[in-house]
């Protein structure tokens, strides 16, 4: 993998750790989504362990992408993780908005990709 291609899916990972914490908490289903989504882009330990590092730190923030499939699957992988502990904690539902709202995806548009996401 060229080093454009390792430095988009570490931000990826990171974004998905930034929505993890974003109910303040990352709790064991959290952890095991980041973990096997970190394996899934073929990264390894460090890269997970950056990737925390930076969504515990005072700078956390999504980074969203601007090629679209990029964004799909950004979106699609924020929605799995604001269900994976059961809970739609407020300021998920926030931050998975105002993530919709910068990229441009439209109402029906998040309705289909949630759709998508929890029938997997």
């Amino acid at each position: 993998m060229n080093d454009k291609e390792l430095a988009k899916r570490r931000l990826h990972l990171r974004n998905l750790v930034v929505m993890a914490l974003a109910d303040g908490s990352l709790g064991e289903r959290e952890v095991n989504l980041v973990a096997d989504r970190c394996a899934e882009l073929g990264l390894d330990e460090y890269d997970l362990q950056k990737a925390v590092e930076f969504g515990l730190g005072d700078d956390a923030a999504l980074e969203l992408p601007t090629v679209r499939d990029e964004q799909i699957e950004l979106m699609l992988d924020l929605i799995r993780m604001m269900a994976a502990d059961g809970v739609l904690d407020e300021g998920e539902k926030r931050l998975f908005a105002l993530a919709a709202a910068k990229m441009s995806i439209d109402t029906p548009e998040i309705e289909k990709l949630i759709d998508s996401a929890l029938r997997e």
